[in-house]
């Protein structure tokens, strides 16, 4: 279980750095500020069943930054902070790194397209197999956010989605 962090990405803590001269960048990002809750499903490795996870999230942007804090619980007694920071480099490419996963500090490269970062994930160590996979922060409609996970499955060689955690806006705390 202590693997969870690993499979849901992006959770506690996103930090978004956008170049300031592109004013779509600073558009996006302000949408996304305010309070957040939702629930999902997390697997912690590709093979297991699926963890039920309850998330609540705080948010503020402005137009160069995002921090989104909260946590995600499941079974009980499972939670587990997250931090990631990112950084545009210019043409809607992002770098940064993500820690939380107890494997150590990963690594992390990646495009906007629309309305979703698309993050190609490094890990400090062996998970599922392997040191990658693929994280998604999607903003949905205006009231809506999606955080995703997929890695390839070692034994079928298929891509498959290891957390998938659907938030809405909600009342702050």
């Amino acid at each position: 279980m202590k693997r969870l962090a690993l499979l849901v990405p992006v959770i506690a803590m996103v930090t978004l750095t956008a170049q300031p001269s592109r004013a779509n960048e600073g558009v996006f990002l302000r949408s996304l500020a305010g309070a957040w809750a939702g629930t999902g499903t997390v697997k912690v490795r590709t093979d297991a069943r699926p963890i039920k996870v309850r998330c609540r999230f705080e948010s503020t942007a402005n137009t160069s930054s995002l921090d989104l804090n909260g946590k995600c619980t499941g079974l009980i007694l499972i939670s587990r902070a997250i931090n990631s920071h990112l950084v545009s480099g210019g043409h809607s490419r992002y770098t940064g790194t993500y820690t939380g996963a107890g494997t150590g500090v990963a690594g992390l490269m990646g495009t906007r397209r629309g309305d979703a970062i698309y993050l190609e994930v490094r890990w400090a160590k062996n998970v599922n197999g392997d040191r990658s996979a693929q994280m998604i922060l999607q903003k949905i409609g205006d009231d809506g956010l999606k955080l995703s996970t997929k890695d390839v499955d070692p034994k079928s060689g298929k891509l498959v989605t290891t957390s998938e955690i659907n938030l809405r806006r909600s009342a702050p705390r």
